[in-house]
């Protein structure tokens, strides 16, 4: 039998927005944006190093020679690996074409399973989110799904944090208020992983920043990514932008301000560490003109974000995309297709980390309804990108003539051994009508809601070793909140 080497290639279902010519010349004209307009730096220490580094410095504006861009495309790693915060196993390979899912961070609301409510996030509501997430098989990694709102705010991502880390065994991406915040999730993940040096051979942990369109590039921003350059740690940095808001009101326009933000902070990060860890990426979308608000389920955010995916791939650059979420207010027909269709999108155009599953109202509010509906849609979206094998085995010639004309194949071994090539749903009802009826007429959200609670009330994740957890909420305890702007 003749084996294809480049059997994916023929097996797999992707998409591609944009030629390789046509990634050149975003990447071309993002570099000719960073060095004849430049962006803004409003930390000082991220100024020196960029200064060191030979770029043009004049007060907070800083403008980049293009051929520093392209020694810190050089440098940056390539291979970003996240792991298992109990065994240490490496599970997330950030690279190539590797689609993987998770949630989103820092929602102010939270929808409450039990009664339906619609109220501030607490530490909580981030412990069931977190449960949730570790529980369904096509969730890979954790985000928060809320700000801890019943904690002091200067202080609420070490409670964050310590949910999260408690309640999953999946990676972790996880947003700090701000360098200090930072340091103690670094130092609690450290005591996890067993020492500074394990945490950056095998991080579970993946950082997070983003810039200020346009343009800007925050105090706390630059400092979390100067931390996590220094540290080892892979860092997202990742612009959120608005055609005719924040960007142009084009979507190339668009791309080249959000890569203009994007590798400015990839300079930094190579510029204060040669070889850090860094991950592209961004929430593209528009401003909807009808009700001025970020758009989270746009079909201009998933052709964007698969675009950057091409750009991401043309780089050899991880990437940070967004799938799973709505603008809809209640988890119905609009949810449901705003979501499946990001989902599908982004996992044929291969971006890597894909966040904010579980988000309705334009990213106000986290959904663990929208969460368990958006798992059954990934294993169908992932179905659809592993292809139709064909082989000697698969074509099934032998089958068909010891089966013959009339014959049935239900009961033929090859039909048992291959069984797993359809996919089998967890989620969504096939059942006759009678049947359906009788097991209670339920609607797809009501299975959905049923199956969060029994999992935040059933569900036991792998337990953090007591002494670990007693360190961890040592740290939680004595976190002291910084005001922002001001001086470590």
């Amino acid at each position: 039998m003749t084996t294809r080497t480049n059997f994916k290639a023929y097996a797999s279902t992707m998409m591609k927005i944009f030629t390789d010519a046509q990634c050149q010349e975003l990447v071309l004209a993002a570099e000719e944006a960073m060095w004849r307009t430049g962006t803004d730096f409003y930390d000082k220490e991220s100024l020196e190093i960029l200064k060191k580094a030979g770029c043009w410095v004049d007060g907070k504006r800083v403008r980049i020679p293009a051929h520093i861009t392209e020694r810190a495309l050089r440098s940056c790693q390539k291979h970003v690996v996240l792991c298992n915060s109990r065994t240490g196993a490496r599970e997330l390979f950030v690279e190539g074409n590797n689609a993987y899912f998770g949630s989103g961070p820092c929602t102010p609301f939270t929808r409450n399973p039990f009664t339906n409510e619609r109220h501030r996030a607490t530490r909580q509501s981030v412990g069931w989110a977190t449960k949730v997430l570790d529980a369904l098989p096509n969730i890979d990694y954790a985000m928060s799904l809320g700000i801890v709102q019943d904690v002091p705010l200067l202080v609420s991502d070490r409670h964050e944090f310590e949910q999260q880390i408690l309640h999953t065994e999946k990676p972790i991406i996880t947003v700090c208020v701000d360098a200090w915040g930072q340091a103690d999730v670094i130092k609690m993940a450290e005591i996890v992983a067993g020492g500074e040096e394990e945490l950056r051979k095998n991080p579970f942990i993946c950082l997070y920043a983003e810039p200020i369109s346009p343009g800007m590039h925050c105090l706390e921003a630059a400092q979390k990514l100067v931390m996590g350059a220094k540290k080892g740690l892979p860092t997202i940095y990742t612009p959120c932008i608005m055609a005719g808001g924040t960007a142009p009101a084009t979507m190339a326009g668009v791309m080249v301000q959000g890569l203009c933000e994007s590798l400015s902070g990839l300079v930094l990060s190579q510029c204060t560490r040669e070889g850090a860890p860094f991950i592209m990426g961004g929430v593209y979308t528009i401003l909807d003109m009808g009700t001025t608000i970020f758009s989270y389920g746009a079909p201009e955010l998933h052709l964007l974000l698969a675009g950057l995916a091409d750009v991401a791939h043309y780089l050899n650059i991880p990437m940070f995309g967004t799938a799973g979420c709505t603008d809809s207010c209640i988890i119905d027909e609009q949810a449901g297709i705003e979501a499946a269709l990001s989902i599908a999108m982004t996992n044929m155009s291969g971006a890597n980390l894909n966040h904010d599953t579980g988000y309705s109202e334009y990213g106000t509010t986290s959904n663990l309804d929208l969460v368990v509906i958006a798992d059954e849609v990934l294993g169908m979206a992932r179905r659809l990108t592993s292809g139709i094998r064909v082989d000697q085995e698969t074509l099934a010639l032998e089958v068909i003539e010891r089966v013959g004309p009339g014959g049935s194949y239900a009961n033929d071994d090859h039909t048992d051994e291959h069984a797993e090539e359809n996919y089998a749903p967890r989620l969504v009802n096939r059942a006759a009508r009678n049947i359906w009826e009788k097991s209670g007429g339920k609607t797809l959200t009501q299975v959905a809601n049923e199956k969060v609670r029994d999992i935040i009330n059933y569900h036991e994740p792998a337990p953090l070793p007591k002494d670990i957890a007693a360190k961890i909420r040592d740290i939680v305890e004595n976190a002291v909140g910084h005001m922002p702007g001001e001086d470590e």
